[in-house]
């Protein structure tokens, strides 16, 4: 396919007017005019109600006079750019009232539960084995001495003052 200088020429100009069609009314040469004071006013208590469609628009038409010099914006037009970026809205809106209260009521009910499946379990269970007793832990250090098991720093090393696999204390203590 030969590409040809009109043909690029034509196809450059149908994305351009392609894309400026795509562009709000509201929003396109913006860039110059200052927005109106109703569009502005009481953004803050607006903000939330407005549908996205109406926030995207007046965020990029603000965005686009932000691209300019800062000393031809508004200063209602500064205020609401930046409520519209660092506001108490979306993710960084505040808590409810009381909900510190009922998180607290529902960790304390988990920890309470978790608690008494513990208990439970506790009471029901098996006791030790034989193997926790502090006997087996000392017949157990006898095997390793025999086997001369870590020479380095272990029980068989020079010097060693570790109590080595006792851990637990005498049976029937």
């Amino acid at each position: 396919m030969l590409r040809t200088q009109t043909a690029t020429k034509v196809v450059r100009q149908a994305l351009v007017r392609s894309q400026f069609a795509s562009v709000p009314a509201a929003t396109r040469g913006n860039a110059t005019r200052a927005l109106s004071n109703p569009m502005l006013n009481n953004i803050e208590k607006r903000w939330e109600s407005m549908p996205l469609q109406e926030q995207a628009e007046l965020w990029m038409a603000l965005r686009d006079r932000m691209k300019g010099s800062w000393k031809e914006l508004t200063v209602q037009e500064k205020k609401a750019a930046y409520w519209i970026a660092f506001g108490p809205h979306g993710p960084r809106a505040l808590d409810p009232p009381g909900e510190g209260k009922s998180l607290l009521f529902h960790v304390s009910l988990v920890l309470v539960a978790t608690l008494g499946l513990f208990v439970a379990i506790r009471s029901f269970g098996s006791p030790y084995p034989d193997t926790m007793s502090q006997e087996w832990q000392e017949a157990s250090n006898e095997i390793l001495k025999e086997q001369r098991s870590d020479p380095l720093t272990g029980i068989t090393s020079e010097g060693y003052e570790g109590k080595g696999m006792v851990q637990s204390p005498p049976k029937g203590a």
